[in-house]
């Protein structure tokens, strides 16, 4: 599924960064535990350079435990990266983040000048609340709808530390379709930019096969269906998101799914592992090269005919 939804502000937001990237110590990115790959900005990526990174696995309270340890384990072995499983539920966690700044870039701290520091994460990972328990008073909005932030501003946490916050940048394309359904899954997207059924299916087939004695102690299910869609339709007959007729309405099914797996009412979900995305990454990588090849046959045969 394509995620067509990029504003203007994003398209602006990155081109500030860009111009003061060089200016930062370090780079803080904001993160899902629940979707620790598809809630990273590739963007990002690319403009940090060899900065250093702390990867902030936020919202941990609500993602598979044994998975985040190994999404740590993954994200560790790239040099510079550092991640930590957090929750902004628990304020203490989240000072953590300055002890870690400071071990990353010691020399200014003990040079006694402030580190600068850019915070960074796509819409509705946390990244509002994170600087407001950070600065000890409410410095950014907060919402439960992605896209709150538009505009960058610099935070002197009065603590050795100076944030440069950003807006939550989604980016042009989404290349992995499995990453645009996450996306949509967690909230990361506006629910108009998408289809809920279409969203609510993916959902239940991944708990389907990854979380299906959650599903049957949420539902009441003593045994479930093979697919996604059936699953819908049952948890719809189990709600009464029925119709004239007795039909079960789809999108009133899938959206009470969504809901459920976002609040954390269906227990601590993870939506995807560290050998999904390498599998995934490895067959868009091949997808690239094809299209890059019939690409250049086709430019080939056009000089051919001049």
């Amino acid at each position: 599924m394509a995620i067509q939804w990029y504003p203007g502000h994003m398209h602006k937001a990155q081109k500030e960064i860009a111009e003061v990237m060089p200016q930062m110590d370090l780079i803080i990115e904001v993160l899902d535990a629940r979707i620790p790959y598809s809630s990273s900005n590739p963007m990002i990526t690319k403009l940090r350079g060899d900065k250093p990174v702390i990867k902030v696995l936020n919202k941990r309270d609500l993602a598979d435990p044994l998975l985040t340890a190994r999404w740590v384990d993954y994200l560790e072995q790239e040099t510079g990266v550092r991640a930590l499983p957090l929750t902004t539920q628990q304020p203490s966690e989240i000072k953590t983040i300055i002890e870690l700044c400071r071990k990353l870039v010691p020399h200014r701290d003990q040079a006694g000048k402030n580190i600068r520091a850019m915070i960074m994460g796509i819409p509705n990972v946390g990244k509002s609340t994170t600087i407001n328990i950070l600065a000890d008073r409410i410095i950014a909005k907060t919402g439960n709808e992605p896209a709150v932030t538009k505009a960058q501003q610099r935070i002197n946490l009065q603590n050795g530390v100076v944030l440069t916050d950003t807006p939550g940048m989604l980016w042009p394309k989404v290349e992995n379709e499995n990453s645009g359904y996450r996306l949509a899954v967690t909230g990361a997207v506006k629910d108009t930019a998408m289809e809920s059924d279409d969203v609510g299916m993916y959902a239940a087939d991944y708990l389907l096969l990854a979380y299906p004695e959650q599903l049957k102690q949420r539902y009441q299910l003593p045994e479930l269906p093979e697919t996604g869609w059936d699953l819908l339709e049952m948890i719809g007959r189990k709600r009464g998101c029925l119709r004239s007729g007795g039909k079960v309405e789809m999108n009133k099914a899938a959206d009470l799914l969504l809901h459920e797996v976002r609040a954390g009412t269906l227990g601590k979900i993870t939506m995807e592992t560290p050998d999904m995305v390498i599998d995934e990454e490895a067959l868009i990588a091949k997808r690239l090269a094809e299209k890059a090849a019939k690409d250049a046959q086709r430019k080939a045969k056009f000089k051919g005919r001049r």
